[in-house]
């Protein structure tokens, strides 16, 4: 039930910050996404098998500095737009993943 919470929450101020890029609540809205992504990755994330998530996070963070769905006509900037605030939730999610795996490393 949480991780739905947090994938929708994600989805909305993805949404927010791409459809009002001069909002001036961008700062609460930036770390909205990185608090969420820090909670699903720890909530959400086997960080002991990991792999398939850490690739879709990396994928998702490469497609946003890449600007691939800019080149759609109309709606491709919004498109990407929503993708570069996605990817900020993603990476902040692979935090935790890092975390929890070197406490898990250190306890043995």
């Amino acid at each position: 039930m949480l991780t739905r919470i947090l994938v929708a929450i994600v989805t909305v101020v993805a949404i927010v910050k791409a459809f009002a890029p001069n909002l001036e609540d961008q700062g609460a809205l930036g770390i909205i996404l990185v608090l969420a992504g820090l909670v699903y990755g720890a909530t959400a994330v086997n960080a002991e098998d990991a792999t398939d998530y850490l690739v879709v996070a990396v994928a998702a963070s490469v497609a946003a500095g890449a600007d691939v769905l800019g080149a759609i006509p109309g709606i491709g900037g919004y498109l990407d737009a929503i993708i570069d605030q996605i990817s900020m939730a993603l990476t902040a999610s692979v935090a935790t993943v890092l975390a929890v795996r070197t406490i898990n490393r250190i306890k043995g």
